[in-house]
Formats: structure tokens, sequence, C-alpha cells
């Protein structure tokens, strides 16, 4: 991986940024260039970006997957967080701390895996006052996700005494904050996840107890199993969705929001017609900005996880961020990784 340039050489209106492009049919190459200012897109709000994060959406934009990403040569990064440049439309002040996750940032917009972004004012969100930018970032669209899969099971009426919460691909940016987000609300977490090494990683974030995940592989064939989980945030998936259902306590849930184990999974009406299971899906990528704000509040404040926030997270530099988004697209991520623009 070497820095090229776009441009000449770095000044005020000059920034780092990653860059993905297709070199040969099928093939993408991932490098670290020279951007002008004017190469953004014309909108409202510049920012400086002083930290993001990597996803697994972000790997998925960074090897080609079209479906995230239309066109190339791009910057992914659905993630971000800095200081306000300029603001045209007059919502936020030059030198404001502020937060951008989700919408199109990163997938067809220039992304967050960069020194600036130029963003739409109805994406940005000021920093709630309790975090620093770098902790924004640990929690970044995956805390959202996770906290949001919480607010689910919640509404539906969960509490710390009906029982074990079931959080799966528990290692995974989404599923650790959601077993320590759970494990502070007073929740005995039952974290699964397919890296048992990680077992310590876990316990250190609250989670209760760790299983393999093929502690589910038997229900596969099973129509409705043995109740054995009273809640479960679904972090996966495919097949491992439905055998999560099959095995949910009577009045239970599951907040599903992840698809890495596949889009499809077979179903039959058992589970929810005689248990009466409930399948919450969770959206963090197009919620309206004033739910975000909300609980970014809350993440802020009576859901701050605290020193967990240390446990969960890797620094890297910029030009780290190709080959970590590497070790995601293979599935061999733990935690979260915040990508720090000042290293």
């Amino acid at each position: 991986m070497a820095i090229t340039s776009q441009g000449n050489a770095m000044d005020d209106d000059s920034f780092r940024a990653m860059w993905v492009e297709e070199v040969a049919a099928g093939k993408y190459d991932q490098s670290i260039v020279v951007r002008r200012l004017q190469d953004l897109p014309p909108n409202a709000v510049t920012i400086a970006v002083s930290h993001s994060s990597l996803n697994y959406k972000d790997a998925l934009s960074a090897f080609g997957n079209r479906a995230v990403t239309r066109e190339y040569p791009h910057t992914p990064g659905i993630d971000a967080a800095g200081t306000v440049i300029a603001d045209a439309s007059g919502t936020f002040e030059p030198g404001q701390k502020v937060l951008v996750t989700g919408y199109d940032l990163g997938m067809n917009t220039a992304g967050g895996l960069a020194e600036r972004i130029a963003v739409p004012a109805d994406w940005v969100t000021p920093l709630p006052p309790g975090l620093t930018l770098r902790e924004a970032m640990v929690l970044g669209t995956a805390g959202m996700t996770a906290a949001l899969c919480v607010e689910k099971l919640l509404e539906a009426g969960a509490g710390p005494d009906d029982g074990e919460v079931l959080v799966t691909g528990a290692t995974g940016g989404v599923g650790s904050i959601a077993v320590a987000l759970l494990a502070k609300l007073g929740f005995r977490v039952a974290a699964v996840t397919g890296k048992l090494e990680s077992a310590e990683f876990l316990t250190g974030l609250g989670a209760w107890k760790v299983l393999d995940r093929e502690t589910l592989a038997p229900f596969a064939n099973k129509a409705i199993a043995k109740p054995l989980w009273a809640w479960a945030v679904d972090t996966v998936g495919g097949e491992t969705l439905f055998n999560v259902i099959k095995c949910l306590k009577y009045g239970g849930g599951v907040a599903a929001c992840g698809m890495a184990s596949g889009a499809q999974f077979q179903a039959n009406v058992f589970p929810f017609i005689l248990r009466g299971i409930s399948l919450l899906g969770v959206d963090s990528v197009e919620l309206p900005l004033h739910k975000k704000a909300e609980v970014w509040e809350k993440m802020a404040g009576p859901w701050y996880i605290g020193e967990q926030l240390q446990k969960l997270a890797e620094d890297i530099s910029l030009e780290q961020a190709p080959e970590f988004l590497a070790r995601l697209h293979r599935g061999h991520g733990i935690g979260r990784y915040v990508v720090d623009m000042t290293i």
C-alpha cells in the first residue's frame, strides 16, 4: 500500500483519504491518497474528521460490493467525528464538534476514512456532552445499532428478571457493544461466538456466559425447540436467526439487525403463534436525525458504558485501515477499530 497524490503537495486545501479503485475486472485496490477539498461533493457542511471507525459495510465497500457502493473510485467510511470547518446552511458553527453516522456516507458519498468530508446538514448530529470524539467512534454505527436493539427489547417488555438474553455474533462491533449495554442495564447475557478464544474479551464486557455458535446447530431441523433464552439480539441473520427464534421463551422476542450469515432463512409459524415470539427489525442507517440524537444522548448519559469503551476498541492509523478492513472482510474482526487521523 502506498500513498499517492491526486493533487499538489499537502496544503490547507489537501487531505488524506482512503481510495478504493477497480484495477481489473472484479479486483479492487485500496490505498491512501491526497485529495483536495474541491474533490468533495457540493454539500453544505464541511467537517475536519478527527476519528472514524471500521464497520463490516466499509469492508464490503472496500472490496467492491456494488450493492453497497455503485461507482468507483470511492472513499468508504460510514462513520465520522470531528469539527465543522464551514456550514453553508447556517445550522452549525465553525469549530463545533459533530458526528455523522449512516445515511449515504461511505456508501455512494465520499466517506469518513478521510481527513475531510462534505455532507448535508441533516446528516449531522452535535457531539453530545459526556462523549469525546474518540468515544463516539468506538460506538459509531455499531453502537447506534446495538442501542436500538436494546431499545426494541425494552419496548417489547424485556426486563432483567425475565432470564438470559442471547447475543449472537458477540465479538463483532454490534454484538460486543450490545453485550456491554445489556450488562450495564442488569441483564444476564449469553454471548454466542465462533471465536471461543475471545471468551475473556466477552466476559470483560459483562457477558454472563460465553457459548460456541455450534450450540445453535442442533436446532436447525426442529420446527420449535426447548425454550432456553428470554430475549435475544441477533447480528448474524440467515439460519441462525430462526434457530434463535425457536429457542425463545414464551412472550420473548429477538431484535434483528444483521445478515453476515445470509439475508434469507426458512421459517414456520410455530414460535410466533404458540409462544407469541416477536421478530423486531432494527435499522440505524435511515433513522430520522432527531431519533439518532436521542440515542446519542442516551449513550452519553444513562447508557454510558465508561471503562468498557476502552476494552472495546483498538486505535489504528488511516494507513492501517486497508489491512484491518481486510480482516473484517474475512470475518476476523474483534470488537471495534477506531481510525485516529492524528496517528
